[in-house]
């Protein structure tokens, strides 16, 4: 089946099948929160972006072959709601941009920092630090040798826009920077983007309307 992205709580998984990768999609929680679970296809290892809140429905979705890590994207409680449940029935290592971890109620085994590669057995994700919704927030970003990139924003980058600033200036001004140099300066229009909340998009789509998101300061 074609992959959408759209996805519900208590709804079924979304599976992106690439060539190296699969990444299956799940809603969840109150806030519609959404999980990624990466599987290295060469290696069957498993990476989770985001232990947002159900850990029951994470850890079946994640199934018997466990996870090797699990990703934070940022500090809010509604993304690691399941963080210390997922690990304690995984052992999964944790990792978390270096900023945001002190506010992470689960120790943080690895501390992220901008340009840092993970690992998902043979595949690998580039970290990007954007500063802004939180200050340590990070988005992981999938160069595919087999065809376009793919690019996990948290709560970054959605459809519409950058991520809630909450109406403070120096904040908007530092995201919507490190959104555009890092993310859409970096990448071309076909990269894939799979939001923390909600519908993925890419950022062909997003492009064109940046200057709509300058003028609005959200």
């Amino acid at each position: 089946m074609t992959y959408s992205g759209e996805v519900r709580v208590g709804g079924p998984a979304d599976v992106h099948e690439l060539k190296d990768l699969m990444i299956t999609k799940v809603a969840v929680g109150p806030m519609n929160n959404n999980a990624y679970l990466l599987r290295c296809r060469a290696t069957d290892e498993q990476l989770l972006i985001d232990a947002a809140n159900d850990a029951h429905t994470l850890l079946g979705t994640i199934g018997d072959d466990g996870i090797a890590s699990v990703v934070t994207t940022h500090r809010h409680a509604d993304h690691w709601q399941a963080l210390a449940e997922v690990v304690a029935a995984t052992g999964a290592r944790t990792h978390a941009g270096r900023h945001d971890a002190d506010g992470i109620p689960v120790p943080t085994d690895v501390l992220v920092d901008d340009g840092d590669t993970i690992r998902v057995g043979q595949v690998e994700l580039t970290a990007r630090h954007l500063v802004g919704h939180t200050p340590g927030s990070i988005a992981l970003v999938y160069d595919d040798p087999h065809g376009h990139p793919h690019v996990f924003t948290g709560d970054c980058l959605f459809p519409g826009g950058v991520g809630n600033t909450h109406k403070d200036a120096k904040a908007f001004a530092s995201l919507i920077h490190d959104v555009e140099t890092k993310i859409f300066d970096a990448l071309p229009d076909e990269t894939w983007v799979y939001p923390g909340h909600g519908n993925d998009t890419s950022l062909g789509a997003e492009r064109p309307h940046l200057p709509e998101w300058h003028a609005r300061g959200w």
